[in-house]
């Protein structure tokens, strides 16, 4: 039996369209189980509720033996570490109690680096996952860079300006993954049922790029001239507090950029396969994600 979390998300939807083939038997934690494709309503166990509810753990876990681990954002959480490892906790006792043998956690970029402690959202990732590898289940991190798909936030300004933002040096080559690509990945581990141990599976994607290098591949997809224009952190900060961040998630995304500005996303030296893992580039993403989005803001 598979549980899945966060079904309804970008990555948690794909999850959970590729491992309700019929091969295993699947659970959704949902809040809201409209949200759910109808077809796939007819092919699993639906479990309506928050997947830091023990009560609904319990009955999710209870003969489960795979977890495909996805927290909700909170906004307005007091600390990252509430929004993480608060939120987690409910579940790790679930996996101890159920006798859950193997989690797979989407997790981020960073371990190991001169910056992973002080990095926010990324700190609070990690220290996640070392809460939940110490039920002892077996456990794979999937850690990931910045998401292509954030670029879906811009769509607007990207048609209507010709430009987009971010905090990086324009020149600054760094790897980017696209959602698909990470549930994918996912999607093999949980159906898989030999895996043991403790690792973490970089999702790098095929390349490194520069913001002036995706700006010039954007250009030439949408057919429109696109800059890019980096803004300070202390300008995000204020961005996001404005969008409905309490003080101690908008000092942590901070924290998180700062570090991605001092390298964080370079602890991992890139194989080949990475780009077999995850081998969606850039180029393709545009092509198939963001000018469709773009074309319709």
């Amino acid at each position: 039996m598979i549980v899945v979390t966060a079904p309804t998300g970008n990555i948690g939807s794909r999850v959970l369209a590729e491992v309700a083939d019929g091969s295993r038997p699947v659970r959704a934690i949902v809040r809201d189980p409209a949200k759910l494709p109808a077809d796939l309503r007819e092919r699993i166990e639906v479990h309506q509720g928050s997947h830091s509810d023990p009560e609904v753990l319990a009955r999710a876990f209870d003969g489960a033996d795979t977890v495909f681990w996805l927290i909700p954002p909170d906004r307005r959480a007091a600390s990252a570490d509430e929004a993480y490892s608060g939120f987690a906790r409910p579940a790790v006792e679930a996996i101890r109690a159920h006798g859950v043998r193997r989690v797979v956690s989407v997790s981020a970029l960073g371990r190991g680096t001169a910056f992973a402690e002080r990095a926010g959202h990324v700190t609070a990732t990690l220290a996640m996952d070392d809460l939940i590898a110490g039920t002892g289940v077996a456990f794979r991190a999937l850690a990931n860079p910045t998401f292509m798909d954030n670029l879906l936030r811009q769509t607007a300004v990207i048609k209507e300006q010709g430009t987009f933002y971010d905090i990086l040096p324009p020149d600054y080559a760094a790897p980017t993954a696209c959602t698909r690509d990470i549930a994918a990945v996912a999607s093999r581990l949980l159906i898989d049922p030999l895996w043991t141990g403790r690792e973490e599976v970089p999702i790098l994607g095929p390349e490194d790029l520069s913001l002036n290098q995706e700006a010039e591949i954007m250009s030439d997809v949408l057919g429109i001239s696109v800059k890019y224009q980096q803004v300070p952190v202390p300008a995000l900060g204020e961005q996001v507090r404005a969008s409905g961040l309490s003080e101690a998630m908008a000092q942590s995304m901070m924290d998180m950029m700062t570090a991605k500005l001092n390298h964080l996303d370079e602890g991992v030296v890139r194989t080949p396969q990475h780009a077999v893992e995850a081998p969606t580039t850039f180029r393709q993403w545009c092509e198939e994600v963001l000018k469709p989005a773009v074309d319709k803001a």
